[in-house]
Formats: structure tokens, C-alpha cells, sequence
């Protein structure tokens, strides 16, 4: 390599550090003191142009690492962040706190359970434990969920406003296959079933073979913070014990809310 094309790629890749450099330095201004930052606030902390920090904060936006608070305009960190960074999962109250509850639940019933958060229009896998049986239904932690029918996705729906949940069912960011305004209008009616019950039902509808349940867990506020999910194959899963996997599944998540000092919002 001649010295010419050496420095060529030394200031390449010193410019890609940098890149770097600045994007880990946008993301370490969001603190839990200050959990919400405008663009200009954070130029101002980490010494860029706006319009540097716009552009990152865009691509963060895009790969749910950041989401902007509806209100204020600003942003916060997002739950895209667990997908790419594992060891933030042991930093999760709701996981810690869920976890002995989830295995308890496992040997209860003999399926997979799971905790599940919420980014904004995806459910997120943060703990499971396996079921013991040699037929079970697992996922990767980390994994996202975006279709309407999804359990666990019901849950964090039933907590958003009616108009956001059209818009995301209509613009597609929601998948519902074949949606129209009488589906639309039928799946909000399924919604307050779900909230009415204490838990969501996806009987083989987003996959022939599985059968899934969830229930909310609460914060002291009285939202939706997380998911307890029960998914299981659906040949062993009668409608008889259906009901009582669903009522255990929403046990288990009153369990993990009184943990968290949490309660079910008066609706």
C-alpha cells in the first residue's frame, strides 16, 4: 500500500471513529435525571452542529434506539436499544422483579413464559423461561412483534388512545392482514373484551400452530409497562384450558405489578 492510499484510509477510518464517537455521545447525554432532551440541548452537551445531531437522532428514531415524547417534541431512549444491547436487560426492574414470578409460572403450567415491553409500535421480548416439555414455543430475547393479532401486542394497544391505534393499524405500521374500517371497528371492541377479561387471546390467528395469552402488568401510575405471555402450541391447548392458561397468565401479571408497587388503572 502506497503512503497515499495509507492516508486515505487512516482518515477514513478516523472519521468513521469519530462518527461513532459523536453518536455514543448522544446517546450518553439522556440521563435519569434528565430522561427527555430537545436537538439543541444536546449540541449544546456534546458540542455539535444541530444539524449533526438531528441526523443522528433520525437514524436512532428510525431503529427505535430513541423515541420522541408525543407532548414535548423531545426525545428519550428507546426500548430498540435492548434488541442490540443484552446486558442492559440485567438493568430492568420489570425483569428482575418479574423473573421469579415467570418461573413460577412455567412450572405452574408446563409452558413458556415471557416478559414483554413495548417500543411504540413493537412488543419486545426481555426475559422468557422455556417450557420443560420436548414441544414448546420459545423466541430469542430481543425479538419484536408488530402484528395486531400478537397477545402480547392487544395488551400494549388497549393502553394507547383509540386514534393512535387506528392510525397504526391503518398505516400499516400494525400489521392486520385484509384490514378495512369494519375489521378496524371490530378489533377496538376486541381490545376492551381483552381489558374487560384481564387478558389478550391469539388463538392460532398469527400462527396455525400457537396458541398465545397476555395479560398487563401496571406501574404505580397505573400503565402499562410490560406483558406477562404465555405462548404455547395450540394442539395442546383446548378451549377448557385456554380459559385457565389465560387466568393464570393474568395472575401472574398482578403478581409482578404488586412487586413493582404497581395498580391496574380505574377504567
Amino acid at each position: 500500500m502506497s503512503a497515499t492510499e495509507s492516508e486515505t484510509t487512516a482518515n477514513g477510518d478516523s472519521k468513521g471513529a469519530s462518527v461513532i464517537v459523536n453518536a455514543i455521545a448522544v446517546l450518553r447525554t439522556f440521563t435519569a435525571d434528565e430522561p427527555l432532551l430537545g436537538v439543541t440541548e444536546i449540541a449544546n452537551r456534546v458540542g455539535l452542529h444541530k444539524s449533526t445531531v438531528s441526523r443522528i437522532l433520525a437514524t436512532f428514531e428510525q431503529e427505535h434506539l430513541v423515541e420522541r415524547d408525543e407532548e414535548t417534541r423531545r426525545f428519550r431512549l428507546g426500548l430498540g436499544l435492548i434488541a442490540v444491547a443484552g446486558p442492559l436487560l440485567a438493568e430492568l426492574e420489570e425483569r428482575r422483579v418479574a423473573y421469579p414470578v415467570l418461573r413460577e409460572l412455567t412450572e405452574q403450567t408446563g409452558e413458556t413464559s415471557a416478559l414483554m415491553m413495548w417500543s411504540g409500535d413493537e412488543s419486545i421480548c426481555v426475559e422468557q423461561i422455556a417450557s420443560h416439555q420436548q414441544i414448546k414455543h420459545t423466541a430469542p430475547l430481543g425479538v419484536r412483534y408488530s402484528d395486531a393479532l400478537s397477545s402480547s401486542v392487544q395488551v400494549f394497544l388497549a393502553n394507547e388512545p383509540e386514534a393512535r391505534v387506528r392510525t397504526l393499524l391503518s398505516s400499516g405500521a400494525i400489521s392486520y392482514p385484509g384490514l378495512d374500517d369494519v375489521s378496524l371497528d371490530a378489533y377496538m371492541v376486541r381490545l376492551r373484551d381483552g381489558i374487560s377479561r384481564g387478558w389478550a387471546l391469539n388463538y392460532g390467528e398469527t400462527s396455525i400452530d400457537e396458541v398465545g395469552v397476555a395479560a398487563p402488568v401496571y406501574d404505580h401510575r397505573g400503565d402499562i409497562v410490560a406483558a406477562v405471555l404465555i405462548p404455547a402450541p395450540r394442539f395442546r391447548v383446548s378451549t377448557d384450558r385456554l380459559h385457565a392458561l389465560g387466568e393464570s397468565c393474568a395472575a401472574a401479571a398482578q403478581k409482578v405489578t404488586a412487586r413493582l408497587g404497581g395498580r391496574a388503572r380505574s377504567r
